[in-house]
């Protein structure tokens, strides 16, 4: 080997080393961060998991993406608990309001039997209290707004027992707002109860949630709210064109100048356009596979269909990279102040991203963060400084109603 090629090959090894020693470093600052400030995520669906299949998820599990120890490792210091109620039940006249009470007592009983892990937190103070006492706060918002039914005194209720948010439909219409998901818009946006709720919620301090709402109806809550409002688990729909459930440049900007935040949604399919053509090729085929074979979608043959299906196509899956693309979008329309987590853990079922597979994965999307120029103060509000500003002027708004 002649000295150029020893000079060439000895350049190659320190540039490779060094390459490692600063992937190495910034994990490591990435981690310290993590540990440093509180990191909150707006949407986390434990609760109905629990309701569907009970672990204890003080210990590790198995199974989700959420359980005490991951969530440690990550650094996660406040998963808003999603008090879900599948549309299901107030379009088939079941009791939405049950179902709350329900679900927000198992987040009560999460706290009862870990109260050296787990907290309630009811306001900003709250989570930082917790966060001295090295405890993970547990606060609560409730995706979809049907508990509600029609009436505000369970507004109240649920106000006092703990929902600091509500998304007020999901994946249909409901009595307060028609759904980006549904065909049929019988409110062409908010019902006329749905507007009395979004002043109702502003004047008893409840963060008002667009995720998951029609356009018109987004259009209508900006003109009615007095306080900030938040998208709890969205992303941007500049990179899935089509897609409802995401928020168009439009939203986000008209979000932001009234100072509402939009909490971004990890999942493939919100994040990758390629993502969701995978699900669609998927769906269509499984579709025709019902009904070509008379079977029903839960039936052994179903199962197995999807099996092979995946074996031989499997699911194109989202990268950290992707997500951090609508992280860079969010900011570069609006500002640093206006964006921050909304995973869906526990929500969006596996198709979660490469490098932010659960709750121990924050680390990874503050690395990413770093790695594309963010300073600390930039990462502390996307990780929770944002969301204090919001609920604190949600909160402002409401004690100076009370105290005229």
């Amino acid at each position: 080997m002649n000295l150029k090629i020893k000079l060439f090959s000895v350049c190659c090894f320190l540039s490779v080393s060094l390459f490692i020693h600063a992937g190495k470093d910034v994990q490591k600052q990435a981690e310290t961060i993590s540990k440093k400030y509180i990191i909150a995520d707006l949407h986390v669906d434990v609760p109905y998991r629990l309701k569907e299949q009970y672990e204890d998820v003080s210990q590790a599990t198995e199974s989700g993406d959420f359980d005490y120890p991951r969530a440690f490792k990550g650094g996660l210091d406040a998963p808003f608990m999603s008090i879900y109620i599948p549309a299901s039940i107030e379009a088939e006249g079941g009791d939405s309001t049950a179902v709350a009470n329900e679900l927000i007592d198992g987040v009560e009983k999460m706290v009862e039997q870990s109260p050296d892990k787990f907290a309630l937190a009811k306001s900003p103070a709250d989570i930082k209290a917790n966060f001295k006492k090295g405890l993970i706060s547990l606060p609560m918002g409730m995706e979809n707004g049907s508990p509600i039914a029609g009436n505000l005194d369970n507004l109240t209720h649920f106000y006092d027992r703990g929902i600091r948010y509500i998304t007020l439909s999901h994946s249909l219409s409901n009595h307060i707002s028609d759904s980006s998901y549904d065909e049929k818009r019988p409110a062409q946006g908010l019902t006329d109860f749905g507007k009395e709720l979004v002043t109702a919620m502003n004047n008893i301090g409840m963060m008002v949630d667009v995720s998951h709402i029609s356009d018109k109806a987004f259009e209508q809550v900006i003109e009615i709210s007095k306080v900030p409002v938040i998208a709890s688990h969205s992303s941007a729909r500049h990179f899935t064109p089509g897609f409802e459930r995401n928020m168009s440049d439009a939203m986000i900007k008209s979000l932001a100048d009234q100072g509402g935040v939009i909490f971004i949604n990890f999942g493939s399919t919100f994040v990758s356009q390629k993502s969701i053509d995978s699900y669609d090729a998927y769906k269509e085929a499984a579709a025709q596979f019902l009904k070509e074979n008379r079977v029903k979608a839960d039936s052994e043959e179903a199962k197995a269909f999807t099996k092979a299906y995946q074996e031989k196509v499997p699911f194109e899956f989202a990268t950290l990279d992707t997500v951090l693309d609508h992280f860079d979008h969010v900011v570069k329309l609006v500002g640093i102040d206006h964006v921050g987590i909304g995973s869906d853990y526990d929500g969006v079922g596996d198709s979660l991203p490469t490098g932010l597979k659960d709750v121990s994965t924050y680390p990874n999307l503050i690395a990413g963060l770093i790695k594309r120029g963010y300073s600390e103060q930039d990462i502390e509000k996307i990780l929770s400084g944002n969301l204090f500003r919001v609920w604190r002027q949600v909160e402002d708004y409401a004690h100076k109603r009370i105290s005229k």
